[in-house]
């Protein structure tokens, strides 16, 4: 099976969120953190982690992206066992059995988008419209980066203008730094 975990082309994520996760936790895309929020009227840091960030489950910290891994039915369960244990402890879930639920829930919804190739990259987009949350989630395989694939659009909307990184090249500047 596959799973998401965060990764840090560069450290951006560190000055662009409150918290950044840290590279190689478990991630999930993490919408539910905003979902008792007013994000109309989310400002600077909060606000990109509404727009792009997906949560790294053991910080609670956001990364900018994520990569499809393997993972073994040890990983998914540890990962579900420690996001159920963060929604009791940081989100207010009642119980451990309510929020295990819950917690299953968003892995196999994590799961379902790294339904791609090992190493895929996964990018998130958030919006507010109309009073819901909408989520995009875009493709970049690194080397290839002229052509991203939309993994899922969950709005049902395909207008989205394409975008175009070139990890590649990212990861090459960081190297030379």
């Amino acid at each position: 099976m596959k799973l998401l975990r965060t990764i840090r082309l560069d450290p951006s994520d560190t000055f662009v969120f409150e918290r950044a996760a840290e590279p190689g936790e478990w991630a999930v895309p993490g919408s539910f953190v905003f979902a008792p929020t007013d994000v109309v009227a989310l400002r600077g840091k909060v606000r990109a982690a509404f727009r792009s960030g997906f949560l790294g489950i053991d910080s609670l910290g956001w990364s900018t992206l994520v990569q499809v891994v393997e993972a073994s039915a040890q990983d998914r369960a540890a990962a579900v066992d420690l996001l159920a244990r963060r929604l009791v402890e940081r989100f207010g879930a009642p119980d451990l059995g309510a929020a295990r639920a819950a917690a299953e829930e968003e892995i196999a919804f994590a799961a379902s988008l790294a339904n791609h190739s090992e190493g895929m990259v996964v990018a998130l987009a958030r919006t507010h419209q109309d009073g819901d949350i909408h989520e995009r989630f875009r493709t970049l395989a690194p080397g290839s980066m002229t052509n991203p694939v939309r993994a899922v659009a969950i709005d049902g909307e395909d207008d989205a203008p394409a975008e175009e990184v070139d990890l590649l090249l990212l990861a090459k500047e960081r190297a030379r730094e």
